[in-house]
């Protein structure tokens, strides 16, 4: 066989003691297999060893040998080449499409160093049967057994079968029901190019049925990027979309403490947030239900307990102490939504004194939230879900006796604008709705600080917008009742656009 060009590889050398020992970079077998075994000797490794440990001559760059000499050569449908035995069947596989997984590659590579005295020379005997022109009879290859055993659960014959498949054809179609089986199995093969599709999947195919599952699989395989994308999701639509389906139940407490925690999260309001939660702790208590119920029913529910000990205090309830401590509950102005926190007997008492004191001090100051100074972490946050129907749509919120209408106008097919303007209570369209036993303060300016943000996705990615953090005085009339407006250029729908602000002192 005639030997390639190649270049003297640079070396790591590590000592261990008095062991001198090398590895080699992942450069190195930029030659053919004589130029691989060559430099193994130069090295003082035994060829045959190596293959029998193949983790120490880079099955990569074996494979990636193969793969490049292989990648022209047409798909086999004569006599197999492998069989493998996995999950009680016996696969038939054909070696240039083997090649393509780490795992069958270091376990054919094992199974030939066992089976012949000479690997060496059977490799190259199959680089020369397989490479385009070198034979019209292809040479003898002797067919091999290789086994592989699997103990995840995710990994069924019909997911690993549609794996295997993918080693023949680039674009089998993939059932959302079987692809993290499919996932599993490409996980175990080490079959790059397929786990990486199967995650691109997931990620366009997160709903609040597959959320769970997805995020934990992207957990289980370390897949940073699903995770992430998970994430992500759940912020723009725990309160909006699953905070309305049974679905919520599977939410892992670890995703929902990340997604409350983060500054990206979408609500309406705080007391919407809370809402949630309640429904997802009556979800983790009762099992059997099977349909989501309704609010009235949740709060019969907590009042059951003695109310001698709020929920939070119970054994039951110290373990969700974390997700509720980073609820903005500060945020809940609404006389009727206060009247339903104290009645509930769901928080300990401390917590409601102290969020008492925080409203009594804010009242008695105009409105100044002294206790709050973080606008990404402390802020009080509602939201618009701007959906295709809208062309204008607009919301009246009263926070201390203070009006504001925050709008969302479509001005074409791509763009958008969002502001906020202050409202005098006597211009209430429905003033029962919204400031029925509400305070009502005449202060002639209230200074604000607000960010405003929108999140669409489009094509699988989400895109953010948002203003600065700013600082304004509002009045009455134009123009300072009105806030800078989010302007924003996009074909994404829908558009979640949230509101942050507080007061500070003025």
């Amino acid at each position: 066989m005639k030997m390639l060009n190649w270049q003297k590889p640079r070396l790591e050398r590590r000592i261990a003691g008095s062991t001198n020992r090398w590895r080699f970079p992942k450069e190195s077998f930029s030659g053919d297999l004589l130029a691989l075994s060559q430099l193994c000797k130069s090295l003082s490794i035994d060829f045959d060893e190596a293959l029998r440990s193949p983790d120490r001559v880079y099955v990569t760059q074996i494979q990636k040998l193969f793969t490049e000499n292989l990648k022209n050569k047409a798909i086999q449908s004569g006599e197999a080449d492998v069989i493998l035995e996995c999950l009680g069947y016996k696969w038939e596989l054909h070696q240039p499409q083997l090649f393509q997984s780490k795992t069958l590659t270091r376990l054919y590579l094992v199974a030939l160093s066992r089976s012949t005295t000479d690997p060496l020379r059977e490799l190259d005997k199959l680089l020369r049967a397989q490479t385009p022109g070198k034979s019209k009879e292809p040479s003898p290859i002797k067919k091999m057994t290789i086994s592989l055993k699997i103990n995840d659960p995710l990994v069924t014959r019909v997911a690993f079968a549609s794996a295997l498949k993918n080693l023949y054809m680039s674009e089998v179609e993939m059932n959302m029901d079987d692809v993290l089986g499919v996932l599993a199995s490409a996980h175990i093969l080490q079959f790059t190019a397929l786990f990486q599709r199967c995650v691109a999947i997931m990620m366009n195919g997160l709903t609040p049925s597959t959320i769970k599952n997805f995020y934990v699989a992207g957990c289980k395989y370390k897949e940073e990027q699903l995770t992430k994308a998970c994430e992500k999701w759940l912020e723009m639509n725990l309160v909006p979309l699953v905070g309305k389906q049974i679905h919520l139940r599977n939410i892992p407490q670890e995703l929902l403490h990340k997604v409350i925690k983060s500054p990206s999260l979408f609500t309406f309001s705080e007391f919407h947030l809370l809402k949630t939660m309640l429904f997802w702790v009556y979800l983790q208590l009762n099992h059997k239900i099977q349909t989501i119920p309704i609010y009235e029913t949740v709060l019969a529910f907590f009042n059951s307990f003695p109310r001698k000990c709020a929920f939070l205090d119970r054994d039951t309830g110290q373990c969700l102490m974390p997700l509720f401590t980073c609820l903005r509950l500060h945020g809940i102005t609404r006389g009727k939504d206060l009247e339903e926190i104290r009645h509930i007997n769901f928080f300990p008492e401390a917590w409601l004194m102290r969020i008492t004191a925080n409203h009594y001090h804010a009242l008695e100051s105009g409105g100044d939230m002294a206790h709050l100074k973080d606008l990404t972490t402390q802020a009080v946050r509602f939201g618009l879900l701007f959906t295709q129907e809208y062309t204008t749509y607009s919301k009246t919120i009263a926070v201390y006796g203070f009006f504001f209408e925050i709008k969302g106008i479509k001005h074409d097919a791509t763009s958008y604008s969002f502001y906020m303007q202050r409202i005098k209570h006597t211009d209430l369209k429905f003033p029962s709705t919204v400031w029925e036993h509400s305070p009502v303060s005449l202060r002639a300016e209230r200074l604000m600080k607000y960010e405003i943000r929108a999140h669409t996705l489009v094509d699988g990615k989400w895109q953010e917008f948002r203003t600065n953090q700013i600082t304004q005085k509002f009045g009455f009339v134009k123009p300072s009742c009105k806030s800078h407006a989010l302007k924003i250029q996009t074909v994404g729908i829908p558009i979640y656009a949230s509101f942050a602000f507080i007061f500070p002192v003025s």
